[in-house]
């Protein structure tokens, strides 16, 4: 969006941001009063009061009272909530929200291969996966169950890097793709393509065990053979 289509109280926030982001203000600082952002940036008070509360909407910032208004100094996860909702907007174009949830994944592997102490989670994503094995193996089995295992399987490998932002954004994505992801599932079954979709999850286990940082681009490929 070009500045002429902005509103005032979308140029504010943006000036904000770009204030923070260039180290004007810093995570804990006091951020100016309102007549002195009114003044820096030519606008009228009521603009400067409606862009700091969606600021602290987004969780940028926080107000304590008789205080003033500050720079957060902690990763809040509804910094996050806009991005969410501008994915929401434009998933009807599946190409590109495949691509976003590819290097997504790929960057996790990458994450995890290089983090120390990683091999402790092997024995919890085996089990996970040996869970997922028998659901889907089962003469009736549960699709809702196998979904459940394969998010915690996924959680449980972001968690593993230790990022709170990448933890979010993998839940984010996990969520919007869930509708997609049942049906894909529910087509593995009734095509008896099960032995092919429990290989291709142990694939990524493969590749964090054996430090294979060659084949985790094709392994996340693979990995989305049955979403459409």
């Amino acid at each position: 969006m070009s500045d002429k289509k902005k509103s005032v109280v979308e140029r504010i926030i943006d000036d904000v941001i770009t204030d923070i982001i260039e180290g004007r203000f810093l995570p804990g600082d006091q951020i100016p009063t309102e007549m002195e952002l009114c003044k820096n940036y030519g606008v009228g008070r009521n603009s400067v009061r409606e862009a700091i509360k969606q600021l602290q909407a987004y969780g940028v910032v926080y107000i304590k009272r008789a205080d003033g208004t500050f720079v957060s100094e902690e990763y809040n996860h509804k910094m996050l909530d806009p991005l969410l909702y501008s994915i929401i907007l434009k998933k009807n174009s599946w190409k590109d929200f495949v691509e976003l949830r590819s290097v997504i994944d790929i960057g996790t592997l990458h994450v995890l291969i290089n983090k120390e102490g990683i091999d402790k989670l092997f024995p919890k994503l085996h089990e996970l996966l040996n869970m997922m094995d028998d659901e889907i193996h089962r003469s009736s089995p549960s699709v809702e169950r196998i979904m459940d295992i394969d998010m915690r399987f996924h959680e449980m490998m972001a968690k593993g890097t230790g990022n709170p932002q990448l933890l979010t954004i993998t839940d984010y994505i996990t969520r919007l793709t869930l509708p997609s992801r049942v049906n894909a599932v529910r087509e593995v079954i009734i095509n008896g393509d099960e032995d092919n979709f429990i290989k291709l999850h142990r694939q990524w286990l493969s590749v964090l065990e054996n430090h294979a940082v060659d084949r985790i681009d094709q392994t996340v490929t693979d990995h989305y053979v049955y979403w459409k």
